[in-house]
C-alpha cells in the first residue's frame, strides 16, 4: 500500500474513518455524514468505516474499493485531535490494506481538528451553529472527551481560545475522561468567576457515552445549554470537502 503525495483528482473513492462506539447512535452519525458527503459529490464513492466496535474497519473497505478496480483513494481521519488514533492506528489500517493482491495508492487527510497548529474556521462555524439556540452566554465550556497525549490536548486548547475570541467570553476546557477539570467542575471555576450564564460546548463528532455524561454533568450544574455532538451539520460537510481537496505533504 502506497502513500499518495499527489492531490485526488477529484474522482478517487473517499474512506471516512471514526473512532467507534458500542453506542449505535455514533455509527448513524457517521453514516449520515457520509451520505451528506457523498450528495455533494455525485458519483464518487464514500464509504464510511469504524477503528473499533462497528464494521466495516478501513482496511477492510479499502481492500475492497481496490478489488473492485479503483487504484487511488482518500481516508479522511474523522478525529478532533491527531492522538494516537491518526498517528499509529490509520497507518497500521493502510499498511494491512497493502497485504492485499491489488495496489491501491492511498491519500491520507489531515484530521478534522487543529491541523500545523490552525483551527479550521469552518470547525468553529460548526461549533456555533450547535451553540445557537443559546445566544445569550457569558462563558463557555468546550467539553472534550479526553486524552492523555500532550500535543492533542494542547490542540484543544487552540479550539477553546478560538471560540472565546469568536465570541469574546472566557472558554475553559472540561473532559469526559482521562483529563481534568470535568464539567461540573468547570462551570463552578467559571461561576467563580463572574460568570451567570455558561453553556457547554459539545466537542464531539456523534452522540453517545461521553456526550451524553457531559450533558447530565451540565444539566445538574445548571448550564444554559449544551450544545450538540457535530454529526453532519453543512459546515462539517464542508470541511470534510476540504480535507478530501487538499493538497497532501
Amino acid at each position: 500500500m502506497r502513500t499518495a503525495r499527489l492531490t485526488a483528482t477529484g474522482r478517487d473513492p473517499v474512506v471516512l474513518v471514526a473512532h467507534g462506539s458500542r453506542d449505535p447512535r455514533a455509527a448513524e452519525a457517521t453514516r449520515a455524514l457520509a451520505r451528506a458527503v457523498a450528495a455533494v459529490r455525485p458519483g464518487v464513492p464514500v464509504r464510511p468505516s469504524w477503528l473499533d466496535h462497528t464494521d466495516p474497519g478501513p482496511t477492510e473497505v479499502l481492500r475492497d474499493l481496490a478489488g473492485a478496480g479503483h487504484r487511488r483513494a482518500v481516508l479522511v481521519p474523522l478525529l478532533l485531535t491527531a492522538a494516537y488514533h491518526r498517528r499509529v492506528d490509520i497507518p497500521a489500517a493502510v499498511a494491512a490494506a497493502g497485504d492485499g493482491p491489488d495496489p491501491l495508492t492511498v491519500r491520507v487527510t489531515e484530521v478534522l481538528g487543529p491541523a500545523r497548529g490552525a483551527v479550521d474556521a469552518g470547525l468553529l462555524d460548526a461549533l456555533g451553529r450547535r451553540l445557537a439556540p443559546a445566544a445569550d452566554f457569558d462563558a463557555l465550556v468546550l467539553a472534550a472527551a479526553g486524552t492523555r497525549d500532550a500535543p492533542a490536548r494542547a490542540s484543544v486548547g487552540r479550539v477553546a481560545a478560538a471560540l472565546a475570541d469568536r465570541y469574546a467570553v472566557p472558554c475553559r476546557i472540561a473532559y469526559a475522561s482521562a483529563g481534568s477539570p470535568d464539567v461540573g467542575r468547570a462551570v463552578a471555576r467559571m461561576r467563580a468567576a463572574g460568570a451567570r450564564r455558561v453553556a457547554v460546548s459539545a466537542y464531539f463528532l456523534a452522540p453517545g457515552f461521553f456526550h451524553d455524561a457531559v450533558t447530565a454533568a451540565a444539566d445538574a450544574a445548571g448550564v444554559v445549554t449544551v450544545a450538540a455532538p457535530l454529526t453532519d451539520v453543512p459546515e462539517l460537510v464542508d470541511l470534510v470537502l476540504r480535507r478530501i481537496d487538499s493538497t497532501p505533504e
